[in-house]
This record gives structure tokens, C-alpha cells and sequence, in this order.
């Protein structure tokens, strides 16, 4: 993993809540446990500490989004970047990834182990979105707080 520099809020996000939290991981297996470790940390570290049952939900997001992203939108030798970033009423976790093909729900079937993932991030977000960018995509989530 690899830790960047804060940086300023995107204009969608109050700029008067504080810095991103970014992290950048090697798309391996291991991504969405250290994505589900680092997100806690950020959130559970910041000076207006996000309630718990909030970081639960924000936690399980982040392992649908970055495994999502892992399986299916890298390659060997990719990345996967976390941001986070929070307001006094809100969690926002964006995933980025280098594939422009866009997630979408797929029916879950009774014997599938697999295909749930958007489905609980639809239940659990408040909002949730997929922006292009020039290399890639990010996958976004907002929580209340």
C-alpha cells in the first residue's frame, strides 16, 4: 500500500471539512482487506470520529467496491485508489481503477456465489455513482453520518 498526500475536497464536497485520505493499493487479493483496514482507520482517526454502525457500512462498501474493482476492472500489475473523504453529515469513498467498463447489478442466482455485490452497496448507500476518468473510472459512495 502506498499512502499519498491529503489534498484539497473535490467542488462537490464542503472544503471546510478538512483533507482527502487517499491509498493506493496493488491489485492483488489482498486489496479489500487492506482497503477494509485503512478506511477504518481514517474514519475512526478523524477529529469528529464517524459513529461506529456508520463505519461498519462504509467498511462492507469499501470490500464490495475494491474486490468489484480487483476482479474485474485491473489486470496483474494495476492499482486500485481509495479515497475518502467526510463532511459533518457524510462519508464519501470513491474507488478507482484503470477499466472504463462500468459495473452494473447482475440477477443473483440461488446457486451463484458471486453478483450481490452492487446490490448491497444500492441498500446500503445513501447515493452511489461511476464517473470516467481519463484512465480508468471511479466508483463512488455516499453514507450519512
Amino acid at each position: 500500500m502506498v499512502l499519498m498526500q491529503p489534498d484539497a475536497f473535490p467542488k462537490s464536497c464542503d472544503p471546510s471539512a478538512g483533507p482527502l485520505a487517499r491509498a493506493v493499493y496493488p491489485a492483488t487479493p489482498e486489496a479489500p482487506l487492506q482497503a477494509r483496514t485503512y478506511v477504518r482507520e481514517v474514519l475512526t482517526g478523524d477529529e469528529s470520529p464517524v459513529p461506529a454502525d456508520c463505519v461498519d457500512t462504509v467498511v462492507l462498501i469499501v470490500s464490495e467496491l475494491v474486490t468489484n474493482a480487483y476482479r474485474y476492472g485491473t489486470e496483474p500489475g494495476d492499482s486500485i485508489l481509495v479515497v475518502v473523504s467526510t463532511t459533518s453529515d457524510r462519508v464519501r469513498v470513491e474507488v478507482h481503477d484503470p477499466r472504463r467498463r462500468r459495473p452494473r447489478p447482475r440477477e443473483a442466482t440461488g446457486e451463484s456465489t458471486r453478483g450481490r455485490g452492487l446490490h448491497i452497496v444500492g441498500a446500503l448507500a445513501d447515493r452511489w455513482g461511476v464517473d470516467d476518468r481519463p484512465f480508468g473510472k471511479k466508483v463512488w459512495v455516499e453514507v450519512t453520518r
